[in-house]
């Protein structure tokens, strides 16, 4: 009887879903633009990004996935998740992907937007053969080769001038060009492997040991097992951890408040991850394992990572000359003298684990973090009216205890944490659909002002999970068919002095968005976002007590329409606006752009023209760009001028394709961009990048 079920199902869903969906297929922009609503220069796009193409590359299967990795995917809603659940404890096990759409309060929209992260394949079944020969056979394992230049020459790159006393000024050491290469071999559920190679511009290709340099300027690397027998997981070489709701183990794929006001709020515990990217922090290196026995997972993990830092000298309190760290360095960049003496300066050890016990059907978690951080040169901050109460020392130690439970449509969560120093950190939230129409989620935050996590990332206004609290409210509601309004409001109090914030502060911000979509053809929608945050009176005096806090208010508006022309052309026009007013002045900005993408089964290509006036920084406009496979692009649109860049890919063969992209922004109000070693003596900026990926088993 089931099968026949089934059958009924496919032949009613093949004829639409199947005319429309090629398996795998995503737009990873778009899907990226639709949870980070606005951009900020404090969101860490890279680490997201590749976080979120993970999720792409490892399917869950849909007869074994848990309501919690399901909300790890961030698009279906607590009624939609319940439903899921409830549908596969009626009817047992999928039987075929189509069979989604039985499922109640599950549209095509939202069956579109999953199929790419989910699968009905056995993969565990597929592992026939000794690991190696997996490994060497897999259809997944690939080389990918990128290229990245800009072709105006700054600053760093001339000849450097004699100063007065005979030394030369600085100069970058290192060529333009930007450098990536990534091997991967990869099995969802089976053994991940690979290794990435990046030089930064203005970085030299050299082997040098007493600098640390050795060829290229990063090297990340990993060989990660899963599911061998109660070995959940084995992981060496670098790795990132998260559990809980990011308060001890946080790194990975939390994106925080965005258009995508529920679902976007809590963290799911994903475990270990191999790390892949190549920013050159917020990772472990060495050696880290789950092991599962009966209902709990115990996670082990050893690591000692090379760090770059400010080193300095000074004298202990017997008069002894002892090296301390001034400031960590995470950029990333190795260019000049100046920044290559700062490069693997001290040894970061760290030490620690998670208990985690789910229940019978999952619908309840519960585990404890604990982390032990040991640098091996004292850590001293230079000394600011606002960092008082930041890390300062060699060792640090972390503890959380953390929950989830999922009754019906309701997700309750929260997490708890103490530092060496004595602060605490709290989150507790609930996710809830009301009705199938309207979604809920509260959230309360409480990081007290001398809370230490070096590896946290929980929800906040802040960057860090340190000094602030917070309470925030999430609603989506579908009033009628094809109609979706979603916003958020978030109140936020920061009890210690901040970055150009010399008193107790506080402030607020609000989103609201409105998404149209009469068709699959046709979506459009109106956001608009309010941020209220309190900062320095320019005229209050220098001393901290003296100081007079201004609220500083941006306002920002969107408008976008996407349409698809045929199979092959589609098109999107947007207008941008924003408002910045600060002490009863008051400046704006605006984008309008046009971008236009073609599509072929060998080939594609996009371009955008882009027209921007900004009155000044304060008022830049971040807009993402289509950038080649796997890379990301969201430039910071100030000033006037005329952006556009072309984009195209073709499919050589099946085991070879080729990417090409060409950027190039014309600003009508400058004769030199940026400043110091980056200036560029001209008004035009342009940008090159040529990638090419092999397959080796297509």
């Amino acid at each position: 009887m089931r099968w026949c079920w089934a059958f009924f199902i496919f032949l009613a869903a093949f004829p639409i879903l199947a005319q429309t969906y090629k398996p795998r297929e995503i737009d990873l922009e778009q899907f990226a633009e639709d949870l980070f609503a606005f951009q900020d220069e404090e969101l860490d796009y890279e680490n997201l990004y590749e976080s979120l193409l993970q999720l792409l590359l490892s399917p869950v299967h849909l007869n074994k996935v848990s309501a919690e990795e399901l909300q790890s995917l961030y698009i279906l809603t607590p009624l939609q998740i319940s439903e899921f659940i409830n549908y596969r404890n009626s009817f047992g096990q999928f039987l075929t992907i189509y069979e989604l759409q039985a499922i109640p309060e599950f549209d095509l929209e939202t069956i579109y937007k999953l199929l790419p992260f989910v699968t009905l394949e056995d993969r565990e079944h597929q592992f026939t053969g000794n690991l190696w020969s997996r490994m060497a056979s897999d259809r997944e394992n690939y080389l990918m080769i990128r290229h990245r230049r800009v072709w105006e020459p700054r600053k760093g790159y001339t000849p450097p001038d004699t100063l007065s006393n005979g030394r030369l000024t600085n100069r970058y050491l290192g060529d333009p060009n930007d450098l990536y290469v990534r091997f991967r071999m990869q099995h969802t559920k089976d053994f991940s492997v690979g290794f990435t190679l990046d030089k930064d511009p203005g970085e030299q290709f050299t082997w040098d040991t007493p600098t640390n340099r050795y060829g290229f300027n990063f090297l990340s690397y990993h060989f990660t097992l899963y599911n061998k027998g109660k070995w959940k997981t084995l992981a060496l070489g670098d790795y990132q951890l998260q559990f809980g709701q990011g308060l001890v183990f946080g790194s990975g794929f939390s994106v925080g408040k965005g258009a995508e006001a529920i679902t976007t709020v809590r963290r799911s515990s994903l475990g270990i991850r191999p790390y892949t990217s190549v920013l050159e922090f917020g990772y472990f290196r060495g050696a880290a394992f789950t092991r599962k026995e009966g209902r709990f997972e115990i996670t082990a993990l050893a690591s000692s990572t090379p760090r770059d830092g400010n080193l300095q000298v000074g004298l202990d309190t017997l008069e002894r000359e002892e090296a301390y760290i001034s400031s960590l360095m995470l950029s990333g960049l190795h260019r000049t003298s100046n920044e290559i003496a700062q490069k693997a300066q001290l040894r970061e050890n760290n030490i620690g684990g998670n208990i985690q016990y789910a229940s019978l059907n999952r619908s309840f978690q519960m585990g404890i973090n604990t982390l032990f951080t040991e640098y091996s040169q004292p850590f001293q901050r230079q000394e600011r009216v606002y960092n008082g109460f930041e890390f300062r020392g060699k060792q640090n130690h972390l503890h959380s205890f953390y929950f989830n439970y999922n009754y019906q449509n309701y997700f309750f969560f929260g997490e708890s944490a103490r530092s060496r120093s004595g602060g605490m950190g709290t989150v507790l939230g609930l996710m809830s659909s009301l009705s199938p129409k309207v979604d809920l989620s509260l959230l309360y935050r409480n990081y007290a002002k001398n809370f230490h996590t070096f590896y946290g990332n929980g929800f906040g206004e802040g960057s860090r999970p340190i000094n602030e609290t917070g309470f925030y409210i999430g609603l989506q509601a579908k009033p009628i068919r094809k109609v979706t309004w979603s916003g958020y409001y978030d109140q936020f109090r920061f009890p210690w002095l901040r970055f150009q914030a010399y008193a107790p502060s506080e402030g607020y911000e609000w989103l609201q968005r409105i998404t149209y979509s009469p068709s699959r053809q046709i979506s459009m929608f109106v956001q608009t976002r309010q941020e209220s945050k309190e900062r320095n009176h320019r005229a209050a005096t220098a001393v901290p007590s003296g100081h007079i806090l201004s609220s500083a208010k941006r306002f920002n508006s969107t408008t976008s329409l996407d349409m698809v022309l045929d199979r092959n052309w589609s098109i999107k026009s947007r207008v941008q606006f924003s408002s910045y007013r600060f002490e009863g002045q008051k400046t704006k900005g605006y984008t309008i752009l046009q971008d236009l993408t073609f599509k072929s089964q060998k080939a594609s290509f996009s371009g955008r023209v882009a027209l921007f006036d900004t009155d000044d920084y304060d008022n830049r406009q971040y807009v993402y760009e289509k950038n080649v496979l796997w890379a990301f692009s969201i430039p910071a649109y100030y000033g006037q001028g005329i952006r556009y860049y072309l984009l195209s890919q073709y499919k050589i063969s099946p085991k070879l394709t080729v990417w090409g992209r060409l950027a190039r922004t014309s600003f009508t109000d400058r004769d030199k961009i940026s400043s110091g070693l980056q200036e560029i003596n001209g008004s035009t900026i342009t940008e090159s990048t040529l990638q090419l990926r092999y397959a080796f088993n297509k």
